[in-house]
């Protein structure tokens, strides 16, 4: 069965890549010359990429250890870690992809409980540290750049938002989520027979899930920060790859460079998320740069070859991470 689902996710994340490589908005003579225009800074972005991957495996281990010993390596943690990610990106809704796939190959060696609520925690931790992220943009542009009415009712939606969103979070984390969620899927259309089967099926399994991850927020505060400080470091540090590009097209090799490329990172990000349903965000995470890069200042050039160079990035990893699947983790 796992060999099945195994190769029925490689199929979905190849046909992914695929599309990935068909939907350039440049000729392929164009997206060369972008490449090789990029030299070494395309290794600089690779480098930093397997670094940021190492630093979210770290993060998961460390959730995992919490409920107990961890008997799988990190290498075959990480290869799990790039594959997952690749899915998500692969896959409509994102996680319907990456988390599944995640758990099915963790399930061997913690069991199904202790493989769902670490990869459920490691999911929610990832997707919190980007709330505070896009909050420190907002405090960024506040003390850096200049306030327009246009502006500053993005920066109230943002905040507003962010805390909204952090708020539920930490309510998620007291509380516990699986329950409340399979309960509210129950209220879906479409989803109501097949959650309240699955709900009275697993009921005893759901609660045991939501206690492992409130423990974390209630009983194990310091793993609880670090992770979280970790996937925070993670995104300011993947700032760092828009700052490369930006330094490339002439920009100088400064702090300001660096906050204009947080900023950027922030509102690209924040709007391709709202178009989450679509496999590799394909339009959102472009036009996120152009628009970004547009309120900076900064030419319609700029914007048009970060996104073309990240996608080339994504396209390795994705592609990378895709062939992993087909590698056994008992091979590494």
């Amino acid at each position: 069965m796992r060999n099945r689902v195994r190769n029925i996710l490689f199929c979905v994340g190849l046909t992914a890549v695929i599309v990935m490589l068909l939907t350039f908005d440049v000729s392929w003579s164009a997206l060369w010359a972008d490449i090789l225009r990029a030299g070494y800074w395309l290794v600089a972005i690779v480098v930093l990429w397997v670094v940021l991957y190492a630093m979210n495996t770290v993060t998961w281990r460390i959730i995992l250890g919490e409920s107990g010993e961890v008997p799988i390596g990190f290498l075959r943690l990480m290869k799990i870690t790039v594959s997952g990610f690749a899915l998500n990106y692969a896959t409509p809704v994102g996680l319907l992809g990456g988390e599944p796939y995640k758990i099915m190959e963790l399930t061997p060696y913690v069991g199904v409980q202790r493989a769902t609520s670490s990869v459920v925690l490691f999911a929610m931790m990832h997707i919190f540290s980007h709330f505070w992220y896009w909050l420190t943009a907002v405090v960024l542009w506040l003390v850096l750049k200049p306030l327009g009415g246009g502006m500053a009712l993005v920066l109230v939606v943002t905040t507003l938002f962010c805390l909204a969103a952090i708020y539920l979070f930490l309510r998620g984390y007291r509380y516990g989520l699986m329950v409340r969620l399979i309960r509210w899927m129950t209220k879906v259309p479409g989803l109501r027979g097949w959650s309240t089967r699955f709900s009275e099926r697993h009921d005893e399994d759901l609660h045991r899930i939501d206690d492992q991850i409130a423990q974390l927020h209630s009983q194990s505060r310091v793993t609880f920060y670090v992770s979280l400080l970790l996937e925070y470091v993670g995104r300011m540090l993947q700032s760092l790859e828009v700052m490369f590009l930006l330094v490339l097209m002439g920009s100088l090799l400064s702090w300001s460079t660096y906050a204009d490329s947080v900023l950027i990172l922030a509102f690209t990000s924040l709007l391709a998320n709202l178009v989450f349903f679509i496999p590799l965000q394909l339009g959102g995470r472009e036009g996120g740069f152009a628009l970004s890069t547009g309120v900076l200042g900064l030419s319609g050039g700029t914007g048009l070859f970060i996104s073309i160079i990240i996608r080339v990035r994504e396209l390795f990893f994705t592609g990378l991470g895709v062939m992993m699947i087909k590698v056994k983790n008992e091979k590494i």
